[in-house]
Formats: C-alpha cells, structure tokens, sequence
C-alpha cells in the first residue's frame, strides 16, 4: 500500500495547489490512499465544514489537524457527525470529535488502515500525555490492523523523535506535522516504522510559515500587533510517500514529495 502524506494545508493557496496537483500526484506516483493535515487550510487558522467537504471531495481520505481545530465554532457540530476529520485524540474527552479513525474501502481492497491524530505539549499546550493516550489507542487499533498511521502534531523535534521510538514497530508511521517546515530526516526506523519530523506545509513559500514575511518581520522588528495575511508566492506540495506492506503494517520506504505548482 502506498500513502500519500500532505503537509499542513495552508489557506487557500495551499488548497489551490491539492485541487491543482493532486490529481496527478496520486496517477504518478500510484498512490492508494491520501492523508492531509488541514488545521490551518481556512485562512491560515482551522477549519471550516464546507472547506473540509471540499478537501474531501479532492480525493483526501482522511483530514487530520492539531492545536488550531476548534478556532471556528461551526467546526464543533461537524466534526462529531464526519469521521474523516480528526481532532487529537489527547485533547479533553470532552471535546467534540474523535482522535482516529479505521476504515476501508476500494481503495485500499478491503484493507483496513487506520490513523490516528495526536498534539504534543512542548511550546503548545497542557494536552493529556500524548504517550499514554496513543499507547492505549494503539493497542487497541492493533486488534484491527496492522496498518496504522500517526500524525504527531507537534513543535519540539525532541518530543516527535521521542514518539516514533515509543511506536517504532507498532504503527506504520509517525508523521510529524505543525511546523510548516519540511524536516530532511525521513527513514525507517529498526522496527518498520516510518518517521520523519515534520512533512513541511503545502502553500506560499515566499512567506514566513504561510503569512506574508513584511508583515511578520515587522513583528519582530518592532513587538507591536499585527494582523496577519495568508501569502500567495511561489506556492509548493510538501508530502511524503510511504510504502507499506498491508500484511505485516510494516513501512519499506519513505521518500520526501517537493512540488512546485505553477
């Protein structure tokens, strides 16, 4: 089987470049399913229904996102009735939504693949131990199949390391996302499972994480409020491709997707 994992969907360009791109991507590279990060695909900052319907309707199987999923109220209904958009799973139980997701369809012959969303604390937010809370998912998911792909939201490489090794051997991958920034230590670690820090972002790379760099650099010039705006130069696809054996849930291949969309 073989995994397409797009970076962090940023804003509308970011969403341009999927509906542009995707496409072709998965008819090139024979890709079977597809995994987005969408936490920041409105306007840099969440996720609204229609955007998520949209993105799923592009061809994404599952959406994941991280520390910004509820910055739009109308998100809070529709994330308990779709399944395909995840919340993390170590936000409050009180929170709407889920923190995985198992499911199969023709795409995957029959196979059931999981995916599993979780936040790191460092630098984000005092979310119940990440640890603890994927351990217990994991083992429970494992019961299902062996196919389990984890999306580790968070700022510290440290702590996203940390997780891949906690998991080397239990899941498929852990995907790091949140920083915008594609990381160039992608590898299968001893146990079969794929890891990279983080798959970058998938939007404006003329800009700082997205936003447009005058209005950031002016920022930290002067340390007075800015209102940020989303960038549109020079727009790219940050994603990985993973290759999985569908028997063992065992990772074979990992290998970095850059792609300018012009």
């Amino acid at each position: 089987m073989r995994v397409l994992f797009l970076g962090d969907i940023f804003g509308k360009p970011g969403r341009e470049c999927v509906k542009r791109k995707l496409p072709d991507i998965v008819k090139e590279s024979s890709v079977d399913i597809v995994i987005a990060n969408g936490e920041n695909a409105a306007g840099g900052l969440g996720i609204t229904p229609d955007i998520c319907n949209s993105l799923l309707d592009m061809g994404i199987d599952v959406v994941t996102s991280g520390n910004h999923i509820y910055k739009k109220r109308e998100i809070y209904s529709y994330i308990e009735k779709e399944p395909r958009l995840l919340k993390p799973a170590n936000y409050p139980p009180e929170t709407p939504g889920s923190g995985f997701y198992v499911f199969s369809n023709e795409k995957t012959g029959g196979r059931k693949v999981a995916v599993i969303n979780i936040c790191g604390r460092i630098f984000i937010e005092n979310y119940d131990c990440p640890f603890r809370c994927v351990d217990k998912i994991v083992n429970n998911i494992a019961k299902q199949t062996p196919i389990i792909i984890v999306d580790f939201h968070g700022e510290a490489t440290s702590e996203k390391l940390a997780m891949a090794w906690f998991l080397d051997g239990r899941v498929s991958a852990v995907v790091g996302t949140h920083t915008h920034v594609q990381t160039a230590d992608e590898r299968i670690l001893p146990g079969g499972t794929a890891y990279i820090t983080d798959v970058g972002m998938v939007g404006p790379m003329n800009s700082v994480i997205g936003m447009r760099k005058e209005i950031v650099i002016e920022r930290f010039l002067t340390l007075m409020p800015q209102k940020f705006k989303v960038a549109n130069e020079n727009n790219w696809i940050n994603a990985v491709l993973i290759d999985i054996d569908d028997k063992t849930g065992k990772s074979n291949a990992i290998t970095r997707l850059n792609s300018p969309v012009v």
